[in-house]
C-alpha cells in the first residue's frame, strides 16, 4: 500500500495514514486504500484503530487533486466519502482513532466515523472549508455535528476557528486526552479490550445505538426491546451471563479500586 500501513496487534487491526509529506492529506487513491484496509480489518480483527504517521493525524482533503473536479465528479468523490467512512460508522467492528497534530477538515471527518477518539495534547480541530470556498463533503455535516452540536460545528466553519485537545474534549469530539506521543497506546489498548466483548453486542452497539438516537422515544424504546432480547439469546450471552452468576466473570468496580 502507497499510503497506508497495516499491522496486526492480536485481535486489533492498526492502521496508519502514511503521507506524512502531504499531512496525511486523502485523496482518491487514499480513500480506495482505505477501503481495502477496512475490508481486511474485517476479515482478520475483532477490533482497529486509525492513526497517524508523521507529525499530523490527518489534515483533510487533498485540495490539489479537488480542484480539477467537475461537480458531478465532485458529487461521486463526496458519495464514495461517504460510502467508505460509513463501513467505519456502521458496520462490523469498533474502531478507535489515535488522534495528534492536526485533526482537519476531511481529517475530522474521518475521526468523526470512529466510535471512540483518543488524542494526545498536540491535537487540534478545525473545519476550514469556509475558509477555501468549499463545503465539507466527508459526512461532517452529520458525523461531526451530531458530535459537537449544531452552533459549535457552524462557529468553527463560518471563523475558520482551531480548538484545542482540552476544548474538544468539552464538545465531546473526543472521549479521552493522554500525554504527547501515547494516544496510540491507549487506542490499542482499548480496542484490544473491545476485542474481547461478544461479537454480537460490538455489533448492536456499533449499528442499533446510532440508529435508535435518529428515532423518536417510542420507536427508540420498541427497538431497544428487540435488540436487548437477540442479543441476550446468543450462545456467547449465556455462556457470559452464566459465567457471572457462578463468579467465574469479575464485577465492575469503582474506578481506581480493586473490590
Amino acid at each position: 500500500m502507497d499510503y497506508l500501513t497495516y499491522e496486526l496487534i492480536g485481535d486489533v487491526a492498526v492502521l496508519g495514514l502514511n503521507r506524512p509529506e502531504k499531512r496525511n492529506a486523502i485523496s482518491d487513491a487514499f480513500i480506495e486504500e482505505l477501503a481495502g484496509a477496512i475490508r481486511r480489518a474485517e476479515a482478520e480483527a475483532k477490533a482497529g484503530v486509525i492513526h497517524g504517521h508523521g507529525p499530523h493525524f490527518c489534515a483533510g482533503l487533498d485540495l490539489a487533486e479537488h480542484v480539477k473536479k467537475t461537480p458531478f465528479e465532485g458529487v461521486h468523490g463526496s458519495r464514495r466519502w461517504h460510502e467508505v467512512f460509513g463501513w467505519l460508522h456502521r458496520g462490523k467492528l469498533p474502531w478507535f482513532g489515535a488522534l495528534h497534530g492536526a485533526v482537519v477538515g476531511g481529517g475530522l471527518e474521518l475521526a468523526s466515523s470512529l466510535q471512540v477518539r483518543v488524542a494526545d495534547s498536540t491535537a487540534f480541530f478545525a473545519l476550514p472549508e469556509g475558509q477555501r470556498g468549499i463545503f465539507v463533503g466527508g459526512g461532517a455535516s452529520v458525523r461531526s455535528a451530531r458530535l459537537m452540536g449544531l452552533a459549535r460545528m457552524t462557529d468553527m466553519m463560518l471563523t475558520g476557528r482551531a480548538i484545542d485537545v482540552e476544548t474538544a474534549e468539552r464538545w465531546n469530539l473526543v472521549q479521552y486526552v493522554v500525554p504527547e506521543g501515547m494516544a496510540l497506546e491507549r487506542a490499542v489498548e482499548l480496542a484490544a479490550r473491545a476485542a474481547t466483548n461478544a461479537e454480537i453486542s460490538n455489533y448492536a452497539i456499533i449499528n442499533a445505538l446510532p440508529r435508535i438516537q435518529d428515532m423518536g422515544t417510542d420507536d427508540g424504546l420498541f427497538v431497544e426491546s428487540f435488540i436487548a432480547s437477540f442479543t441476550a439469546t446468543s450462545p456467547e450471552a449465556e455462556e457470559r451471563l452464566n459465567a457471572f452468576l457462578q463468579k467465574k466473570a469479575g464485577k465492575v468496580t469503582r474506578p481506581g479500586s480493586e473490590a
